[in-house]
């Protein structure tokens, strides 16, 4: 029998009892544990640290959010460790969401955003419903159908006779005729991965209306046969004119046949395994944000890569990844992104601020400026009640200083963007510096 369980980042996983509703602390089944186990074994070999062994009973999670279906039928949902109060899981379920659709560019039909603020059911059942949402809209508006060249041999003549296979014909078969000939049929690349995306959500949801409407689409798409090589297939998925309606449920059939995922579980089982690298997540959702709130004059680059840490050997060595760069004539600005609680309460703990992140940002600093000119450095941590507003500037001495922003994802704003100097356009949400002095 399956269980569902739900945690949040970083929260333990035992097999011993913990009272319920405790999403820093779950119970899963024995077999659930060890499969995690070897699940985090292969991840840990890969550089990816996926779960932390603690003892023989226990298991910690690391940064990772999502969902994964064991082998036993445990469903573990891992949540943003965001909010500190008031409806934990349905308001870090509705971030995840927003933050899963700005990373991978998904644009739910605007029909269905009154309806995801109401389906509060876990990650997998909504992408399964998305997905679904999609697929009924693009099988109303017609499937598309394509010519498929048929060589065979036949008694009568279709088509084309293919001259040269037909003077290869044996004594005693020239009474046959090799033709081509061509079918009209929807066996194309794309609807065989619909297919198949498509009998896996059938498989693999418990929702009650994501069954029915996959079993009423898989009866309208019987004829069409799954596909049995993905990677090719999706390579040939066509983007010309006559294919823009399939455009908008291809994200969603990526994300269900693990085509799009940031982290994606290897071996031979896989169920519905969706993870997230929250940090990653957190980084594209502030860059889609930046794009949208800077003005045409600034350009924004993310992860630039063209400068290196030294020479050797007539070579470089370590290149150096800024998250973002924001240039305008006057003025360069790098960023980075941290998923980490910064406490402005904690000035003698140096704010639980990273020493390394300190040098990193100081060697980009030296390495990315522009002429003679010194670039602005910017740490952009998540908002919550220890982090409501800008540090007092980091001084690195030469006229190059570095701020601590805090990202409010709830309410999407940047806070205290003027300090640093970031030219952002002025918005209701963005509040100004007098504003926040006052």
């Amino acid at each position: 029998m399956s269980a569902f369980v739900t945690v949040r980042e970083y929260a333990r996983l035992t097999t011993a009892a913990v009272a319920p509703g405790n999403l820093d602390c779950a119970q899963i089944t024995e077999s659930a544990f060890e499969w995690l186990c070897e699940l985090s074994a292969g991840f840990n070999r890969n550089g990816a640290p996926l779960l932390q062994v603690e003892g023989r009973c226990s298991l910690k999670c690391d940064s990772y959010v999502g969902v994964l279906e064991t082998p036993c039928g445990t469903r573990l949902e891992i949540l943003p460790k965001h909010h500190e109060q008031d409806d934990c899981v349905l308001k870090s379920r509705r971030l995840l969401r927003k933050l899963i659709q700005h990373a991978l560019h998904l644009k739910p039909r605007e029909a269905s955003v009154t309806s995801l603020e109401l389906f509060d059911a876990p990650l997998s059942e909504w992408v399964m419903g998305q997905f679904l949402a999609e697929l009924d809209l693009l099988v109303k508006r017609g499937v598309r159908f394509d010519y498929q060249r048929i060589e065979e041999e036949q008694r009568f003549l279709r088509g084309q006779l293919n001259v040269v296979a037909q003077m290869r014909q044996p004594p005693g078969r020239q009474h046959h005729f090799q033709i081509r000939h061509d079918v009209f049929l929807p066996d194309r690349a794309e609807n065989r991965l619909l297919k198949l995306a498509l009998e896996q959500v059938a498989k693999a949801t418990q929702d009650a209306a994501n069954w029915r409407l996959a079993n009423e689409l898989r009866a309208m798409l019987a004829e069409l046969p799954a596909s049995r090589q993905v990677s090719q297939d999706f390579r040939a998925w066509s983007r010309d004119r006559l294919m823009a309606h399939y455009q908008a449920v291809k994200p969603w059939c990526e994300l269900i046949l693990n085509q799009q995922m940031p982290i994606a579980v290897a071996g031979d089982w896989r169920g519905m395994s969706l993870l997230f690298p929250m940090e990653k997540l957190f980084e594209c959702y502030v860059e889609a944000w930046l794009r949208k709130q800077l003005p045409s004059t600034a350009r924004l680059t993310s992860q630039a890569s063209r400068e290196h840490l030294c020479g050797h050997d007539h070579g470089k060595m370590f290149r150096l990844k800024p998250d973002l760069l924001i240039d305008t004539a006057e003025q360069r600005w790098i960023l980075d992104t941290k998923w980490k609680r910064v406490d402005s309460g904690e000035p003698e703990k140096n704010y639980n601020l990273n020493q390394g992140d300190f040098y990193q940002l100081f060697a980009y600093g030296h390495k990315y400026r522009v002429g003679a000119g010194i670039p602005t450095l910017v740490l952009i941590y998540p908002f919550w009640s220890g982090l409501q507003k800008a540090l007092p500037v980091f001084d690195y001495g030469e006229g190059m200083k570095l701020w601590v922003l805090p990202f409010d994802l709830d309410n999407e704003r940047l806070l205290n963007a003027d300090c640093a100097g970031i030219p952002l356009r002025q918005t209701a949400s963005s509040p100004t510096r007098m504003e926040l002095t006052a």
